[in-house]
């Protein structure tokens, strides 16, 4: 038997909710007021997925490891889907409108188009358009 979940919350250390709830707003991100405190935001990304924007201290208390220096190291590249590779650009040149860092040139491998940028914690987000049955 396999097994899928039903939701992706994926969590994120962030020095400053209030700046990356402004970042990810000016991207076009909502966020689920219920789960948005002090400490920590939900970002809602799609249908059923979920970024967890928690303040450092926050996520530290869900685990005894370091939190990633991002300026030296990556902890892990988010990668989202788009519908087209000008929403794969639109979606870049947004986030480097709000502010963040380019982390790498466009990539074009014919059936599989992305894009990458950093967000104000450094976290890398890559955007990518996929051709239909790419993958299947």
């Amino acid at each position: 038997m396999s097994i899928q979940a039903n939701q992706i919350f994926v969590n994120l250390p962030v020095s400053d909710l209030e700046r990356s709830m402004k970042f990810f707003g000016e991207m076009g991100f909502d966020f689920d007021e219920r789960m948005t405190d002090n400490n920590a935001t939900c970002m809602i990304i799609g249908p059923n997925i979920y970024a967890m924007l928690l303040v450092e201290d926050f996520f530290k208390s869900f685990t005894h490891k370091d939190i990633a220096d991002t300026s030296k190291s990556a902890e892990a590249i988010i990668a989202l889907t788009a519908s087209s590779r000008e929403e794969v650009d639109e979606w870049i040149n947004k986030a480097i409108a709000a502010g963040a860092g380019s982390a790498n040139e466009p990539m074009d491998n014919k059936f599989m188009y992305s894009w990458s940028f950093r967000d104000p914690d450094g976290h890398l987000w890559e955007v990518m358009y996929k051709e239909e049955g790419a993958f299947e």
